[in-house]
């Protein structure tokens, strides 16, 4: 690791992490100039908005329960605004691919026959900042058609014909994520601010001369004030680049509790550049254990693996969200389907692919216009869903559901859900969450975990519930009252079955678990103090506060 007096700075932007090969490409003066700008002119608004999620979060712990918005009232009301139509490429989203912007993975994804491959540069790619640049070199390379592969086994990887490749959605990092290898002014930038600016400098205008567009999707919102803040960031950017207004489209995901109470206004404030929403239900399970981990039974869930679509809460907020999209003309865009094929167990891919099918089956049928696979081969599981919905049409805007009446009680009622809490659950959860922190020190944030490929959301999910089973003195199907000392215990029997290897990092990922698990302040994501502790280049890392301001939950 370099020290800060191998940092290097101009106008007032300081890298400080080893330089990486080719970097240069991306980091160049006048894109680092350009990202500056869009910091300079959003940083405080950001720390405002990150300051009012801790608020309303402690609002929500003292018993306030979200509903939706007086103040905004006339914005649902009005019956004639509309976003913008579709852009150039996504019209027909039937079905998209999602994965982290590494070489393999970018050229599996682009061959994959999907509509759309969701570029992810945020929960299933560790930030580390070699990660950061290469897959925007990896982007850039795509787009010009450069980016063959060889693999060590000797397997070569080339993109096919232009014409067969599906459109680029980039997701950025989300609000609360810094960048501390890029300080402007001396504090560390947004980490979603670095990933759009650069992908946007770089690429708009080539993207524009293939007759598609800038594309984004929009992680982690959980209001309308912070879906604004990124209207203005596009706003900005098209501007600096001269660009028409309008040319950038971003896709929303819906997954915080609180975002699914404002899911038109979130539409309104991006209307100019909105496509759509997203179900995000993995991370939307987590942000539910978040905001209500410590008000009682009536929010705590089961088992991780018995909380599915077909709880009331979750067809609550799946059937308002496509209401909500097709009212205003935007796509309505189903969860993933995490599962991974495995081909030397036939049986077990059979089972596996009718969960999809039936998975994706509900989705079209309840009017979404696509949905996510994480997997090639069940591109045309999902694609043979929609086709048998949608036929010739591209999409299913059409669709108005207006038989669902919008509930805000609804999307709280987590006390239907139906299951239990079993030991099994208990060690799963641990077992799952070790392993994928694991993975994520080692650079990799898709984990592929007993056929399922996760990312950083089902860790969440496992180390929250543990959080609040614990706190709530839960109880098992068995009678057995969950305390802290039993989860250690547990602990302790899992990690001695995890099978070591050389140069693994599971002593480092039972800290981090421990920490965000076991501890009586919870973190709000599990990747701020792993990034702090385990990613960021710091000169002397006993110099950097152990809690951020964002760390910990209010």
């Amino acid at each position: 690791m370099n020290s800060f007096t191998d940092n290097f700075t101009i106008n007032g932007i300081t890298l400080t992490a080893q330089p990486i090969c080719r970097q240069g490409e991306v980091l160049t003066p006048d894109a680092l100039a350009f990202v500056a700008k869009l910091h300079r002119a959003t940083a405080e608004r950001r720390q405002e908005l990150l300051q009012a999620r801790r608020t309303r979060r402690a609002e929500i712990a003292k018993g306030q329960d979200p509903r939706f918005l007086r103040e905004t009232e006339s914005v649902r009301n009005d019956p004639n605004w509309r976003v913008a139509p579709p852009a150039p490429g996504l019209e027909d989203r039937r079905v998209e691919i999602t994965g982290p912007v590494d070489k393999k993975m970018t050229i599996n994804a682009l061959n994959s026959g999907a509509k759309v491959w969701l570029a992810d540069m945020e929960d299933s790619s560790t930030p580390s900042w070699r990660n950061v640049i290469q897959g925007q070199l990896n982007l850039t390379d795509a787009l010009e058609r450069r980016i063959d592969f060889t693999s060590p086994e000797g397997k070569d990887y080339k993109l096919r014909p232009a014409g067969e490749l599906p459109t680029i959605v980039v997701r950025p990092r989300g609000w609360h994520l810094p960048e501390k290898h890029m300080l402007i002014d001396g504090e560390p930038i947004a980490g979603g601010i670095v990933d759009f600016g650069l992908y946007f400098f770089h690429n708009a205008r080539r993207l524009l001369a293939q007759g598609k567009g800038p594309y984004f999707y929009l992680p982690k919102i959980e209001n309308h004030l912070e879906a604004r803040l990124w209207n203005d960031i596009f706003i900005l950017a098209q501007d600096l680049l001269g660009i028409p207004q309008g040319t950038i489209r971003a896709t929303v995901l819906i997954e915080t509790i609180t975002a699914s109470f404002e899911m038109e206004e979130i539409l309104y404030e991006l209307r100019d550049h909105a496509a759509g929403l997203n179900a995000g239900r993995w991370d939307y399970i987590f942000s539910m254990i978040k905001n209500f981990r410590t008000r009682g039974p009536r929010f705590v869930l089961p088992d991780r693996v018995q909380v599915t679509m077909t709880a009331p809460f979750m067809r609550a907020y799946t059937e308002q969200l496509v209401r909500a999209c097709h009212k205003r003309g935007a796509m309505a865009i189903g969860g993933m389907a995490a599962a991974v094929p495995n081909r030397k167990d036939e049986e077990a891919n059979a089972i596996a692919f009718e969960k999809v099918r039936a998975d994706k089956t509900r989705e079209a049928g309840d009017g979404f216009d696509g949905s996510w696979v994480a997997h090639p081969d069940l591109v045309p599981v999902c694609r043979e869903v929609f086709d048998g919905v949608l036929g010739d049409r591209p999409n299913q805007l059409d669709r108005l559901r207006e038989d669902v009446t919008p509930d805000d009680r609804a999307l709280l009622d987590i006390a239907s859900t139906k299951g239990t809490i079993t030991e099994q659950g208990i060690r799963n959860n641990i077992e799952v969450g070790i392993r994928y922190i694991e993975s994520w020190l080692r650079g990799n944030g898709a984990v592929a975990i007993h056929n399922l490929m996760e990312d950083a959301a089902t860790a969440e999910i496992s180390r929250s519930q543990l959080w609040q089973w614990i706190f709530s003195r839960a109880i098992t199907d068995q009678g057995e009252i969950i305390t802290r000392h039993w989860v250690e215990e547990l602990l302790d029997e899992e990690f001695a079955r995890l099978e070591r290897f050389e140069g693994d990092r599971f002593a480092d990922a039972r800290d981090i678990f421990e920490e965000v698990t076991l501890a009586d302040a919870f973190p709000t994501f599990l990747t701020l103090p792993a990034y702090s502790r385990f990613l960021h280049e710091a000169r002397d890392r006993t110099e950097e506060p152990v809690e951020d301001a964002e760390l910990v939950a209010a």
